[in-house]
């Protein structure tokens, strides 16, 4: 199993400034991709950024240059400094892993795990 805590969040004004982390823990698990994901009201859970094992990170396009995310594969770690907030931005965010499960004698399997999810509200 693996378990994904996260923290940050909250309420901030148009233009303020949020930061979130999210670590992973467990055993008998390999990080195939971690990031963050949001949901907005009343619509799909979509990506915002995330991190592949070769540290390689994909970001959606209407958070370049607003969002810095990062991450650190052999720590488990992924963070997100969310700046420039927007009314838009407001959702819960959630943090993804994809994982993949190690069983002695058995092959391998992927598993995505997400964590409890955490609201980012933005004022205008």
């Amino acid at each position: 199993q693996v378990q994904l805590v996260e923290s940050g969040g909250g309420v901030v004004q148009a233009g303020g400034s949020l930061r979130l982390s999210c670590s992973a823990s467990g055993s008998n698990f390999g990080l195939h991709l971690m990031g963050w994901y949001r949901r907005a009201p009343g619509k799909d859970r979509t990506l915002v950024a995330t991190i592949n094992p070769d540290s390689r990170t994909n970001v959606e396009d209407s958070v370049k240059g607003r969002f810095a995310f990062s991450g650190d594969v052999a720590k488990r770690t992924v963070e997100l400094q969310m700046n420039d907030l927007r009314p838009e931005d407001t959702a819960v965010y959630y943090c993804y892993v994809l994982a993949a499960i190690y069983t002695p004698g058995r092959p391998t399997r992927y598993s995505e795990y997400w964590g409890q999810g955490t609201q980012v509200t933005i004022s205008a």
